[in-house]
């Protein structure tokens, strides 16, 4: 249920790296979030060429129950944006870890992602 070969955050956000852009990293949302907000219906995401700053909210995902902040899991520049989700948002909860994934990022300092959780640990988190 939650791909080893992702990194986690605690916000319940995924990392996949590398992305498709040189030296990024692709950003979703895990599969505990997408069921616990329900059906997503509308989401706002980044814009291309946007300056994140790590813990900042960077977009939101409106579903049937409720409006959720997407925050930056690392500081960077966007440089990708899945726009499929404009017209097929439902995508973030039938294939969070694929066609489901929100944007794309250039870590400023790859050494952000050191701070990041592997599946094992997001797991166990979700037990506490």
């Amino acid at each position: 249920m939650y791909p080893d070969d992702l990194l986690y955050t605690s916000e319940h956000e995924w990392l996949r790296t590398p992305g498709e852009a040189e030296g990024s990293v692709r950003v979703g949302i895990t599969h505990y979030a997408q069921d616990a907000l329900g059906d997503i219906v509308y989401v706002s995401l980044p814009e291309l060429g946007e300056t994140l700053e790590a813990g900042s909210t960077c977009g939101e995902l409106e579903s049937t129950k409720s409006v959720s902040d997407v925050y930056a899991p690392v500081s960077g520049e966007v440089v990708a944006r899945n726009e499929s989700l404009d017209a097929t948002p439902e995508l973030v909860n039938n294939d969070p870890y694929g066609g489901g994934w929100l944007y794309e990022v250039v870590p400023s300092d790859a050494g952000q992602l050191d701070g990041l959780m592997d599946a094992a640990t997001y797991e166990a988190s979700l037990e506490s």
